[in-house]
């Protein structure tokens, strides 16, 4: 089998911990393949500091929550990139904070569609791509602590959507194995992003510290620093796992 430059593409790496991954992964040898919805400025200086890494960087806009969109990151990706060796799904939303009597419809269903389906989809295109190749390809998804709290009074969809994430990526680590391909995933813990003012709190971080043991929320690189050592050589016996980054929550 030929050897592959490798090359990671990450959903929702604007900014964040998506962000923060992709100049790791940049740093550990991987040309990266930014996916983002709307920020493209935010996309375009993540490309740079990927560039100033000594990788190469694109930028693909798309939303996981439209088929026709992961498809087109994909072609895109690989195209400018060569094949995909890794699938970072960092793409996640959580709709506005409150109880669950007072979440539309609406919002569940694209908490859903996003972190759900959204996740499925990329997954399903890495590895008939990494099978197509012959690439022992690696997937880490982004799950979060709430799965463990189920997060009262602010977003049990959201809980229950990383939940579904981290059952799938047991189910699937165990199904593809055989191929060679690693599937895991990290559950961060509260984290200094923009997470909070798109929920409607942005005050939330200092709500919630006291309640973390060691006493605050992560920065981005730390949770970054957990995906990008699971996509290493250093994970390469971990599959169908997942990793709790939450300051031991």
């Amino acid at each position: 089998m030929a050897e592959h430059t490798p090359v990671v593409l990450i959903t929702g790496a604007s900014r964040g911990i998506g962000a923060a991954a992709a100049t790791l992964a940049a740093r550990d040898g991987f040309d990266v393949a930014i996916g983002y919805v709307k920020h493209a400025s935010a996309a375009q200086q993540v490309a740079e500091a990927v560039r100033r890494r000594g990788r190469r960087a694109v930028t693909i806009q798309g939303d996981v929550a439209v088929p026709a969109d992961i498809t087109r990151l994909f072609v895109q990706a690989e195209e400018q990139l060569g094949p995909i060796t890794a699938l970072v799904n960092n793409s996640g939303i959580t709709g506005p904070i409150g109880p669950f009597a007072e979440t539309t419809r609406e919002t569940i269903e694209q908490v859903f569609r996003v972190n759900v389906f959204g996740t499925m989809e990329c997954c399903r295109e890495a590895i008939e791509r990494f099978r197509r190749h012959g690439i022992p390809g690696v997937i880490v998804n982004v799950s979060s602590v709430a799965t463990r709290t189920g997060s009262p009074q602010e977003y049990i969809h959201y809980a229950a959507s990383k939940a579904a994430v981290e059952t799938f990526t047991l189910g699937l680590a165990r199904e593809v194995a055989e191929h060679r391909i690693r599937v895991c995933a990290v559950a961060p813990g509260s984290t200094l992003t923009d997470i909070h003012a798109s929920a409607g709190e942005p005050d939330r971080p200092q709500r919630v510290a006291p309640r973390i043991p060691l006493g605050r929320l992560a920065q981005p690189e730390e949770i970054a620093e957990t995906i990008t050592w699971l996509l290493s050589p250093a994970a390469s016996y971990l599959t169908g796992t997942v990793v709790h980054c939450a300051g031991g929550v």
